[in-house]
């Protein structure tokens, strides 16, 4: 019954997109046959007064009635435009995270069922909400020290129910994505199911407060001696799976930019310093703050930037981060066909298509921006640019990189705002330039030798494990192919069982689906 109830609600988000005319913002160049009907049919469904409002308008309207599950998903999305498009992935980028806050009495008894002691024993003092998300919210509290003096702290609570939401919603989600790889063959290299399993992964992971509390620890170790950078430090004592208890950060968020010049903050300073530690982490340490918007980031009085909010955190491994270097490297020095073949060597591209025509496909977005001025060139739309064109060359998507390329967009969009004149490629210069001397020379070549030998002592240490494995599997497929394949009785019986199972559950799911569209129908006319 879970897929007839994950189809009805798929036709009820369907139903609300569509008056809410999001289906009817989105582009219909290129739509034929069905799709191109329904196209039209969605813009007959859409109410009066969203005509007038933008997509991203749209979008908040239906999401707010569809609930958090899929402002979350409209969230993920934004970081996918190899699946969605540019265009609805920047219009999905604005879409702001704000639900209604739930009530004091259930934050209170989150937070005592989590930690296992009364609200008293664990603060001084508890607030209300000061803002709230699909996820989670946000109160202000203070705690006693062992010196008897109270620290301010932020304590993040998880929102009722909300695992079970996202769990009901997720199979929605599956649906649609195993619908979308069925019936739209040209998708199938999207992996839209794949992608689907990814929004389960992150989801979990941001529903687990203790794993966020886990990603600032190391990003804050990892940024230890780097001036100018911190993350807020956890209160681990008064920490749980449903609650997240950190450092309390005053400062002046960094999208209030006249708050920034009245306090005396040098702002071109600011806009070099938010791009350089990005570029830093992701570079240096291979992981990243991925939600870096101006919310997020605040500063402090001595200039210090803070980042808060590490639900979505970024990772991406030595190779991922060479191959991003040699890029940035052969488009410097216009070595198209280095950009070229680096995507072959990491296997991006597919062996049968040509290195020749995938190089002169590059050169297409590389030659127009030389002789430019370089506060003109933003490297995110470079970046963006080329994602684009390797559609056309079939390059399996990396979920990795299009993450680290929407939260680039959004970073260098916040240090623009800072000043308008940023130069990226100056920013950038002295973090990449020294990565590469790091790990594209020399010294890369030890580095490489040495990570080749631990492997190959963990190889030798398991040989006599596989060894051992490989003789059993060995007589095990000599038996079979002797005897055949044989099954118990009650496996058997248990298959029949199933069979039958899912044939009922068919016949119910297109009744269901056939009085679904009756009663949408009707509420047309």
């Amino acid at each position: 019954m879970n897929g007839v109830f994950a189809t009805i609600r798929l036709i009820r988000a369907g139903w609300v997109l569509a008056r809410e005319g999001v289906i009817a913002g989105l582009p219909a160049q290129g739509l034929v046959g069905p799709a191109a009907f329904a196209h039209r049919f969605a813009g007959m469904l859409a109410r009066r007064r969203s005509r007038g409002l933008d997509n991203a308008e749209r979008m908040t309207r239906a999401i707010a009635r569809l609930g958090p599950s899929y402002a979350k998903l409209g969230q993920f999305l934004a970081t996918r435009p190899d699946v969605i498009g540019f265009d609805l992935a920047a219009d999905l980028a604005h879409l702001q995270d704000r639900m209604e806050s739930f009530p004091n009495a259930d934050a209170v008894a989150r937070v005592e069922s989590s930690l296992g002691k009364k609200l008293s024993e664990l603060y001084a003092t508890f607030g209300e909400p000061i803002a709230a998300a699909s996820i989670a919210q946000v109160h202000p509290a203070t705690v006693t020290g062992t010196d008897g003096g109270t620290r301010k702290m932020a304590v993040k609570v998880i929102r009722p129910g909300v695992r079970r939401r996202f769990s009901r919603d997720l199979e929605t989600f599956f649906l649609f994505a195993r619908i979308q790889e069925e019936r739209f063959p040209e998708t199938r290299r999207l992996r839209p199911v794949a992608v689907a399993e990814t929004l389960k992964q992150s989801t979990q992971i941001e529903m687990d407060l203790r794993l966020e509390a886990a990603a600032l620890a190391e990003m804050r170790e990892n940024t230890a001696d780097d001036p100018g950078f911190r993350v807020p430090e956890v209160d681990w004592e008064r920490t749980g799976r449903d609650v997240l208890t950190m450092e309390w950060i005053d400062g002046i968020k960094m999208n209030d930019i006249q708050g920034l010049r009245a306090a005396g903050h040098d702002l071109d300073r600011l806009a070099d310093s938010v791009v350089q530690h990005f570029l830093r982490h992701a570079m240096r340490d291979g992981f990243f703050h991925a939600d870096m918007h101006p919310g997020n980031l605040f500063v402090v009085d001595n200039g210090d930037i803070v980042a808060v909010d590490l639900g979505i955190a970024g990772r991406i491994g030595l190779k991922e981060r060479r191959f991003l270097a040699e890029i940035l490297y052969g488009f410097i020095k216009r070595d198209f066909h280095r950009v070229a073949q680096v995507h072959f060597d990491a296997g991006y591209v597919p062996e049968h298509h040509s290195v020749e025509a995938f190089a002169q496909a590059i050169r297409a977005i590389g030659e127009p921006i030389h002789g430019q001025p370089a506060e003109t060139i933003s490297m995110a739309n470079l970046l963006t640019l080329l994602f684009e064109v390797t559609d056309i060359f079939d390059m399996q998507t990396r979920p990795e990189l299009l993450l680290l390329q929407k939260t680039m967009v959004v970073v260098e969009g916040n240090a623009r705002a800072l000043n308008p004149r940023f130069n990226m490629w100056k920013a950038a210069e002295p973090v990449v330039g020294d990565w590469i001397a790091r790990n594209l020379g020399p010294a890369a070549l030890l580095t490489d030798a040495r990570h080749g030998l631990e492997s190959l002592g963990r190889l030798a240490r398991t040989l006599p494990d596989l060894a051992e494995r490989t003789e059993r599997l060995t007589y095990e497929v000599g038996e079979m192919a002797e005897s055949g394949l044989k099954l118990a009785p009650e496996t058997v019986d248990e298959i029949g069982k199933s069979e039958a199972r899912e044939s009922r559950s068919g016949r119910v799911a297109l009744w269901i689906i056939a009085l679904a569209a009756l009663w949408i129908a009707w509420q047309v006319t």
